[in-house]
């Protein structure tokens, strides 16, 4: 299986997942399948450590951003819900 067929599987069965395309193999229509396939990031080989490092980084605060954000519209619906539901003011 090559990285943009495991881009799509990865898709389907971990959304939230950011994914990074590390490729030996640089071409434009590469690049373009990867980011239409869900990677977050692309890195050509050979890499230099420090920049692979520092993309994994950015990749993991944006996925914490996202988790945050996401915990943040949960918390703020069910308080809203609650307020519905305790002034008898529910809408459907």
């Amino acid at each position: 299986m090559d990285g943009i067929e495991l881009l799509t599987k990865m898709r389907d069965t971990t959304p939230k997942m950011r994914k990074i395309i590390v490729t030996g193999y640089p071409t434009l229509h590469n690049a373009i399948e990867a980011v239409n396939r869900g990677a977050d990031a692309y890195i050509l080989k050979p890499f230099d450590v420090e920049k692979i490092l520092a993309t994994i980084k950015e990749q993991l605060k944006k996925q914490e951003e996202e988790r945050r954000f996401s915990e943040e519209k949960v918390a703020e619906f069910i308080e809203a819900r609650v307020k519905e539901l305790e002034t008898g003011k529910v809408a459907f």
